[in-house]
């Protein structure tokens, strides 16, 4: 029997900044600000390619779990040949949460992420740009993931 539990939170961020942000559920008591979130996950991001040439793949808390998915991206400028970024995909999820399924609606993010939205917009638009015109997708996406447990069975009755 496969126990799937909720998604807490998404985020995309490119290198170190937080581009995009979506709380299902928030913890008031203890609210990490997402660009500090964006430099850990890009510093233990450019760790791990740099000394085991991998990518993070789950980031495991004593509460919570960190899923993270990676892209590179680059502008197409002749001129500036060394400019790729690393967008980093991430959902914080509830400790047993499975990750392959989350790992999964990730990727679907990025793609849908990569295909409306062009390079331009994702090196130079700011976070209530995406935040405005992704939040909806990002829902329809995750469905029923975003929900905990017993928020999943009051929307049934």
């Amino acid at each position: 029997m496969v126990i799937i539990l909720a998604i807490l939170e998404v985020g995309i961020n490119l290198s170190n900044r937080n581009i995009f942000e979506i709380k299902f559920y928030t913890d008031t008591k203890n609210p990490l600000d997402a660009d500090l979130r964006a430099g850990f996950l890009t510093a233990l991001e450019s760790f791990t390619s740099e000394i085991f040439n991998d990518d993070i793949n789950v980031v495991s808390l004593a509460s919570f779990k960190m899923v993270c998915y990676t892209e590179i991206i680059r502008l197409p400028l002749s001129e500036e040949e060394n400019n790729a970024q690393t967008l980093i995909y991430y959902a914080i999820i509830e400790k047993e949460t499975e990750t392959e399924i989350v790992k999964k609606q990730l990727k679907k993010i990025s793609n849908h992420f990569l295909n409306r939205f062009p390079l331009n917009d994702i090196f130079t638009k700011n976070k209530q740009y995406f935040n405005k015109k992704f939040s909806d997708r990002v829902s329809e996406v995750l469905g029923d993931l975003k929900l905990k447990t017993e928020d999943r069975f009051r929307s049934i009755f």
